[in-house]
């Protein structure tokens, strides 16, 4: 039976690594009917954002609306490598509430222009979008070392961060193996970067997880190798998956563009649509060292997975 997906190359260098990323997955053995028009069951993206339209507009346009209308509200992005200086390796996974906190739009500007310009910008944050998030950490954990550490700031932001801790201790007690804790924002930043492997599952609210897994890819090999998946776990719409790096427009067409992250994304598209045997079999492919240009990796993994 063959799965019905959505590709959106995007921008860039998008297209190019998503051809590498659909190279893969038919190398895996996975029927796939991908079409660039309709929305099936699940969506490649490979990049968006180009120099002609100003920061904020594609953004908003394409991404924040697909994850607000779509309703993809867990933000799925594993990590595994080693820290520079580490002799361990870490594998954890950050589970980033995708719908809500300051990413809404709530705010407003008064005055603008003038020296007495004031500016808001609201967090919205609701018992069931933490929840929901928190409770899809906890059956991730259960599947993975059984330890969720919850993040946030909740010493100043004291009534998004108690909506988040009490919602966080009320799931914990629905799940007695599995162990739990709690960091600062500011505190989880160092420990990503000094001892990575204290963590398994990590859930955090839409700011802060936007900035952790950027410093997660940091550690963990580089953001150009760091995929991500946007998932409706309920399924009432399509989940995307995506590379987390941008559309690099100044080496389009140069061969240059390590298409690994949108491979892994697949991977990760692989997993939400039940084909995790050859999920794992594209991971497993990932992980061995690649060179050459974009079309050169791509073929690289792809022979591998279908050895």
């Amino acid at each position: 039976m063959a799965h019905r997906i959505a590709v959106i190359g995007g921008d860039g260098i998008g297209p190019e690594v998503t051809a590498e990323a659909l190279k893969v997955v038919r190398a895996a053995g996975v029927d796939i009917d991908a079409t660039e028009f309709d929305l099936g069951g699940a969506i490649l993206l490979g990049a968006v954002g180009t120099p002609e339209v100003p920061p904020g507009v594609i953004e908003r346009g394409l991404l924040l609306k697909m994850r607000f209308e779509l309703d993809l509200y867990v933000n799925q992005r594993p990590f595994i490598g080693t820290a520079p200086g580490a002799t361990e390796p870490h594998d954890f996974v950050v589970i980033r509430e995708n719908t809500e906190g300051p990413y809404v739009g709530e705010g407003g500007v008064l005055r603008k222009g003038t020296p007495h310009e004031v500016a808001t910008q609201g967090s919205v944050n609701t018992r069931m979008g933490a929840e929901r998030a928190i409770r899809y950490a906890f059956e991730l954990a259960t599947r993975r070392r059984n330890h969720v550490t919850l993040v946030h700031k909740t010493n100043v932001l004291t009534f998004a961060g108690d909506l988040w801790q009490r919602t966080f201790d009320a799931v914990a007690a629905e799940y007695p193996n599995v162990g739990t804790g709690y960091n600062h924002v500011d505190a989880a930043c160092i420990y990503f970067v000094q001892d990575p492997q204290r963590y398994d599952v990590i859930v955090t609210d839409n700011l802060f997880g936007d900035i952790l897994t950027d410093l997660g890819g940091a550690v963990s090999g580089g953001i150009g190798l760091a995929s991500s998946a946007n998932l409706n776990p309920a399924r009432t719409g399509p989940s995307m998956f995506e590379p987390v790096h941008g559309s690099a427009p100044d080496i389009v067409g140069t061969g240059k563009a390590n298409p690994t992250a949108a491979i892994l994304s697949a991977a990760l598209m692989l997993d939400f649509l039940g084909e995790s045997t050859a999920a794992d079999t594209v991971r497993s492919a990932c992980a061995e060292p690649v060179s050459g240009s974009t079309s050169d990796i791509g073929s690289q993994i792809a022979e591998r997975v279908a050895s």
